[in-house]
């Protein structure tokens, strides 16, 4: 269970770059963090790449279902926190990929429902579950299109990265594993499955 480090130290850089970006005051204390206002881009390598500081109100690529579907997103991803957990307490014994894959995982989704938890109390903006998501790495070379419709660039966080980074490595640590053993001959699924033991 040392790979929970992994993700306490995602979660912990995923917060610090968020509230750098939004900034932060707390008057009793003496804090004033000041951020970017919504929107504000700082160039990095022209043309490619800019901080841009967006609050994603929905799901990915800022998709909005509305306040039910914020809902079950936050508690979904509680669930799905939950048996992450539980599945690296499963994999505690196995290989060192799998259980960082998992962490990683963890962290990005632990990382992201901070976000929707506690933002809206923190900022004033709205309740509990209810927080929009800080995204600010700013990918200017990808335009994304959902049913010919450009929902502009792909701006992400920290979180969103440690997620995609640990299912690439889950992925390759399934593709290592089965082209070690040929006779695997399981699904990923049944992988998944069988690593949960």
């Amino acid at each position: 269970m040392k790979v929970l480090i992994i993700s306490f130290l995602v979660l912990i850089i995923d917060q610090i770059s968020k509230l750098l970006v939004k900034g932060l005051a707390i008057q009793s204390i003496g804090l004033n963090l000041r951020g970017l206002f919504p929107g504000q881009r700082i160039p990095v390598i022209s043309n490619i790449f800019d901080i841009t500081f967006v609050e994603n109100p929905g799901i990915a690529f800022g998709l909005d279902f509305g306040d039910t579907f914020k809902l079950l997103v936050s508690i979904f991803t509680i669930v799905a926190c939950i048996l992450l957990v539980y599945i690296l307490f499963k994999n505690r014994k196995k290989g060192l990929t799998l259980r960082i894959s998992f962490a990683l995982i963890l962290g990005g989704a632990l990382g992201n429902l901070f976000d929707r938890l506690f933002y809206g109390l923190i900022y004033g903006y709205a309740p509990m579950f209810y927080g929009r998501v800080v995204d600010f790495f700013d990918i200017r070379m990808f335009n994304i299109y959902l049913f010919h419709h450009m929902l502009g660039n792909y701006v992400f966080n920290f979180a969103d990265f440690s997620v995609t980074v640990g299912v690439i490595l889950l992925f390759y640590t399934y593709n290592r594993e089965r082209s070690q053993n040929k006779d695997l001959g399981v699904s990923l699924e049944e992988y998944l499955a069988e690593n949960k033991e």
